[in-house]
């Protein structure tokens, strides 16, 4: 089968609100600036910029800024392709809607590869704390994540590759019932030189689907610099 016959069934797969109307729907456009930073053989830095803005609300299309996060991961490369890190965010909400609240979250990861293949598989597992002046949330999340070269065994600078991703995530905090919710993305990326990256595509969001359902659509964008 054909990379493309692939990639178009995984579509079908991943993104079933894109074919089929649903109700609660938003969509976002989330553009964003990484920078890696790697300071030893078993010790990196990730520093990142993420903007968050709504395209479209309650069957109108808008455009609307909502948040911008700033984030970073500490890495300790553990040995046998396995990672652990932990990260802070600070998210500014209040400064484009006066009736939300900034967030400050704390993130403990476990990141786990392996290449039998062209292929290579990703298990995560990430436990954050989400403060804000009206609650504290505990958020837990598991994610398997696939990615491979579009032209070839191997990637080689001005070729592209594939990113899938399907997480599923449960959130608890004190007098709430947890809230369950899934994620699917497909993101395509262009290997521009040796240290420098672009990648884009969808993610669909499942948000509380054991209960009032929300569906949420975000264009990903991001431009990825390592040194």
């Amino acid at each position: 089968m054909s990379y493309t016959k692939v990639i178009f069934a995984f579509i079908l797969f991943l993104f079933p609100s894109i074919f089929f109307a649903q109700d609660n729907f938003i969509s976002f456009w989330q553009p964003g600036i990484a920078l890696n930073y790697k300071v030893s053989k078993r010790y990196s830095h990730n520093f990142s910029i993420v903007h968050r803005n709504t395209i479209y609300d309650t069957n109108d299309l808008q455009f609307r800024l909502r948040q911008l996060d700033l984030i970073h991961f500490s890495n300790f490369n553990i040995g046998l392709n396995q990672v652990f890190s932990v990260g802070l965010l600070y998210r500014f909400a209040d400064i484009y809607d006066a009736g939300r609240f900034n967030e400050f979250r704390t993130t403990q990861q476990y990141n786990f590869t392996k290449r039998p293949a062209i292929v290579r598989y990703g298990h995560r597992l990430r436990a954050e704390q989400r403060f804000s002046s009206i609650n504290t949330l505990y958020r837990f999340r598991y994610r398997f994540t696939l990615d491979l070269p579009l032209e070839g065994e191997t990637l080689d600078i001005k070729e592209t590759y594939l990113i899938g991703s399907s997480e599923t995530l449960v959130t608890l905090a004190s007098g709430l019932s947890p809230i369950y919710g899934q994620r699917f993305n497909l993101i395509f990326g262009w290997l521009i030189s040796e240290k420098t990256k672009l990648q884009g595509g969808p993610e669909y969001r499942l948000s509380n689907f054991t209960g009032d359902t929300l569906h949420q659509l975000f264009l990903m964008t991001s431009l990825v610099f390592s040194l």
